[in-house]
Formats: structure tokens, C-alpha cells, sequence
């Protein structure tokens, strides 16, 4: 670490993710000029690797900004954290002999700031915001990134607008507004949300912090892909299996797979990546399965898992991408089951999943059944927040 106040970004340029065009990084910016297409944060990783070597991270702190290399925020006192990341990778051994697969082990996410993995991507988006010159930041969202934008918002002093459907769990409404934001209920799914936060974006300058509408969310996500090969010393799992909406999780971690490559940190093996939906909301899994490179609107869009409930991703074809790449597939899950699995994790864990966490853990045991999952294989299921915020579920 640096002993000024720069931090030891080594961040380059931004890029299309898919006519590669690139961008200046020192400035706010969205998606592509000409395709309207993520940017990609791109960083000389030659130079990242002189610092971030396996042997420095016993004296680094236990955050997701211990990769500070690797991210984007130039500035010490631009980062506004509240101990986001660096979440406990567990052995579930209980859960491993009752499913039949020892080695599975559960990235919870439910520790972070505001209870979910949400923290992650807007504890990079708020920070990066703020050094950019950002006042007054805006988002559409089915619940947990409202609340963590709202809470590093506040953090960081910036004015905060969210805008969420009108049936979304009071507890998300109440969150946000607690913590500053001015909340709007929108008439509609997500999708909808976000052309309403388009206009006042349009009419009023505030940036847009939608997923994966600006580069930096993905950055703070990406570090999920860290910790997993340094928990694991260095070796990949065999299969992740992860729970997707907009999906910059997964994106983000088939990015950092990559980026640790380069820097000698891990070989060129993989995990096979499972994306993981619900039947009532699978435009993924069903563009997956036909084989297209990009996915349709999924229409009436209904889950009571609310981070699955997004019928379209502006990164569709990054999760398209990684899921093939790797050799992965996709799986949609009835919520019946993830409210059954969510009782199969909590009594062999001790952990109280989100209704997304258990969909991981139902398309695990279906894996298996179905042979594309083998007994000795190592699986990571990602529990991506609190079961606690989905108390109503299970009333």
C-alpha cells in the first residue's frame, strides 16, 4: 500500500464489452457511445502484479478493498466502505453428507453492510461516484441494491433516489428511507423502474448507478471471484453456482478469474458457472438453452425471490458468454423449492439463506441427481444475503 493519500490502482482505460471501444476512465460515464453496451474496467495488470502476490495479503485488511490494485477508486479518501466483503467461505459439511456431495461449501454474503452481497458493487459504484464528482445518484431496484446504495450514499454524502416496484416488501421501502433515500414506488417489474429513473436522470443529472449501466458495480462484485481462490489457496472450485437477475456477480467473477490469471495467481483451469433462476422469471436460462447470444424480455416476470424477479439483463450476453465459456449451464428453480431448500441449509448450516441462496443449493442437488454434478466434486453456492429480509416468506 501506498503511504500518500493515491491508492495503488493500476486502472488503464474502460472498454465495451462488445465493440471493445475505449473510454477515459476520469470521467462519469455509463454504457457505450455507439452500442449502448457495459464498460469494462481494464488495469495494467503487469503492474498490479509486483503488489498483489499471495504472500502480501497476511498485512492487508480484511475487506474486499484488499485488492486495491485491482479496483478502480484512485483516491484513500474517495473509498467509502462499511467492512463490506471478506466473507466467510464455510465447509458445510453436514449439508455435504445429506445431499451427497462432501466437498460444497457456502459463500454467505448475508454478513455484509445491509445484508446482502449488494454492498459489494455499490460500495465501488458510490466511491467511484463521489471521486468522479457526483452529487445526486439514482437506481432502480427489486429491494438490496436500493438499500446499499442508499446506505454508502448517506456514507459518502451524496443525495440518493430509488425507485422501486409498488409490491416490493415494505421492509426494502423502509430500509432505503431510513437511510436518506427518496424512495419512488413504480406501477411494474424492475425494468420498469428503471425507465422511471431514466427520466429523472435525463430531467434533473443524476447519475444513473443501474447494473451494469456504469463500471464499476461490476468491480466491486468481481472481488467474490478473489476471495473464493484465495480462500481456497489458490485452487478453483469445480463448480459455482450462482443466483442471477441482472447478474453482474457472475460477470464479475469470470472477470476476475481471468484478471488473476494473468497476474500468475491461479492456472488457466475454471469452474464450470451455473447461473440459477426461478421459473416464474428465467429469460437467462431460456436464451442459455435456445442457444442465443442475447436473452428476450421475460414477460410476466413473477418470483418471491425479488433479486430473480428481472425479466431483461443489459449484461445478457457477458452471463451468456461465461456460462459457455466454462463449460457451465442454467437452471430455473419453482419457488416452492427454494423455500424447501431454505429450511435444507438453514438446519444443516445454521445458516438462514435468502430465498436466491436456497435456489443455489435446489439446482445443486438437481445437478447431482441428474449426473452433470459429480459426489466428489468441489461446489461453492452462493448465498447472496439474509434470509431475515424475507421473513414474510415463511409466515
Amino acid at each position: 500500500m501506498t503511504t500518500d493519500c493515491s491508492t495503488t490502482s493500476t486502472l488503464l482505460h474502460l472498454e465495451c464489452g462488445i465493440c471493445s471501444k475505449k473510454y477515459d476512465s476520469e470521467q462519469l460515464i455509463n454504457m457505450c457511445s455507439d452500442c449502448s453496451r457495459p464498460l469494462l474496467a481494464r488495469y495494467d495488470l503487469k503492474k498490479a502484479a509486483e503488489t498483489l502476490t499471495a504472500e502480501s495479503f497476511s498485512s492487508r485488511p480484511p475487506s474486499l478493498w484488499r485488492y486495491e490494485e485491482v479496483l478502480p477508486v484512485r483516491r484513500k479518501e474517495n473509498v467509502i466502505s462499511l467492512g463490506e466483503g471478506w466473507t466467510k467461505l464455510h465447509l458445510a459439511k453436514r449439508l455435504g453428507k445429506e445431499i451427497g456431495c462432501e466437498n460444497t461449501y457456502i459463500k454467505d454474503e448475508s454478513t455484509n453492510a445491509t445484508g446482502s452481497f449488494k454492498a459489494r458493487g455499490l460500495t465501488m459504484a458510490v466511491s467511484r461516484a463521489l471521486e468522479l464528482g457526483a452529487k445526486e445518484l439514482s437506481i432502480p431496484s427489486a429491494g438490496n441494491a436500493g438499500g446499499a446504495m442508499s446506505a454508502y450514499a448517506a456514507a459518502a454524502g451524496l443525495k440518493s433516489h430509488v425507485f422501486m416496484p409498488k409490491d416490493v416488501p415494505m421492509l426494502f421501502q423502509v430500509e432505503c428511507k431510513e437511510l436518506g433515500a427518496d424512495v419512488t414506488l413504480v406501477d411494474g417489474l424492475i425494468n420498469d423502474c428503471g425507465a422511471k429513473a431514466k427520466e429523472g436522470v435525463k430531467e434533473f443529472g443524476w447519475f444513473d448507478v443501474s447494473t451494469l449501466k456504469e463500471p464499476y458495480r461490476l468491480e466491486g462484485k468481481k472481488t467474490m471471484g478473489y476471495e473464493i481462490a484465495e480462500q481456497m489457496s489458490w485452487t478453483l472450485p469445480d463448480v459455482i453456482i450462482y443466483p442471477t437477475g441482472g447478474g453482474t456477480g457472475l460477470v464479475g467473477m469470470w472477470k476476475a478469474f481471468s484478471e488473476l490469471e494473468e497476474m500468475g495467481l491461479i492456472t488457466s483451469k475454471r469452474p464450470r458457472m451455473v447461473c440459477v433462476q426461478s421459473t416464474g422469471c428465467a429469460p437467462i436460462v431460456r436464451a442459455f438453452q435456445e442457444g442465443a447470444k442475447h436473452a428476450t424480455l421475460w414477460e410476466g416476470a413473477a418470483t418471491l425471490a425479488d433479486g430473480l424477479r428481472v425479466p431483461v439483463a443489459v449484461g445478457d450476453f457477458l452471463i451468456l458468454q461465461a456460462l459457455r465459456d466454462s463449460g457451465g449451464t442454467a437452471l430455473a428453480v419453482t419457488d416452492q423449492e427454494m423455500i424447501d431448500f431454505t429450511r435444507v441449509m438453514g438446519r444443516n448450516t445454521g445458516i438462514f439463506p435468502a430465498p436466491e441462496g436456497a435456489a443455489c443449493l435446489a439446482a445443486q442437488v438437481r445437478l447431482l441427481k441428474d449426473g452433470w454434478i459429480k459426489p466428489h466434486e468441489s461446489v461453492v453456492l452462493f448465498n447472496t444475503g439474509s434470509g431475515l429480509k424475507y421473513a414474510h416468506v415463511y409466515v
